[in-house]
């Protein structure tokens, strides 16, 4: 029931993961440095980069959760290498969240790891399965904000405050919406072992449906402004200001043209 009974080749980080660590690291330094000749290819190559790292360490959560508790095929389902295309659903877990970065500045969950239920015995082992994946946003968030909360931004240049701040604003975001107790969303996860056989039976086939109500909420003027009202509020409290969040995301917008306030801020 340990890693002891998985293979150490299932155990071996992936080269695919490794050089996403590695785009990371680059453009990061080259945020930092200003090193590059446009500054916003830069921020966004690092965001979405480390983005997809905190999608891989998400899933890596799951499945590593679900081998203490019991679930010794994540192993050979290569779920404990990081690496993203072997996730069920590569498009669920990765392709559609960064999209969604690109196009709107929302952390979309993902999620397609199989973890056989069937293995694991106890009602609180899987909901800390499923609480697993988004309290790695929830810790990816702190050590984004970190800087801020400990007023250790003296030496930081703007550019990388800048991305981090959209960096935290995207592990925010996730973590509040995996954690919403929508089914097929991990916050349901949490709360299912809990629930009687017959709500779960009459739960069960909106499931698949589940994301799409969120981001069909989100489209809802009043639900949206109540939503980043609220992201808002946690950013701040964490040190993040509204000038960070909004010129972050402006220059990972980079094709949009460069926002002379943020310019000027910069």
């Amino acid at each position: 029931m340990t890693t002891a009974t998985t293979r150490h080749s299932d155990r071996r980080v992936s080269p695919v993961f490794v050089g996403i660590l590695a785009v990371t690291a680059v453009t990061g330094w080259a945020t930092w440095t200003g090193y590059a000749a446009q500054p916003g290819v830069a921020v966004f190559l690092f965001v979405t980069a480390a983005w997809i790292v905190s999608l891989c360490l998400h899933e890596y959560a799951h499945a590593r959760t679900a081998l203490h508790s019991g679930d010794i095929t994540v192993g050979a389902k290569g779920y404990l290498t990081l690496n993203p295309l072997k996730y069920t659903h590569a498009l669920l877990s990765i392709v559609l969240p960064v999209l969604f970065v690109i196009m709107g500045g929302i952390g979309l969950p993902g999620g397609a790891v199989f973890i056989e239920r069937g293995r694991i015995k106890g009602r609180w082992r899987h909901s800390l399965i499923s609480a697993a994946g988004p309290l790695t946003n929830v810790l990816f968030a702190v050590v984004c904000t970190a800087p801020f909360w400990l007023h250790a931004l003296d030496g930081v240049p703007r550019d990388f405050r800048f991305a981090l701040a959209f960096l935290a604003l995207l592990q925010v975001t996730a973590a509040i919406l995996n954690f919403l107790p929508v089914p097929g969303l991990d916050g349901y996860g949490v709360i299912e072992p809990w629930l009687s056989y017959q709500v779960k039976r009459q739960v069960e086939p909106f499931a698949p449906f589940g994301l799409l109500f969120v981001f069909a909420l989100l489209w809802v003027p009043s639900v949206n402004d109540v939503f980043f009202d609220l992201i808002d509020a946690i950013l701040r409290g964490l040190g993040i200001g509204a000038l960070d969040q909004y010129c972050g995301q402006e220059l990972y917008r980079f094709w949009q043209g460069s926002n002379e306030f943020c310019a000027v801020s910069r």
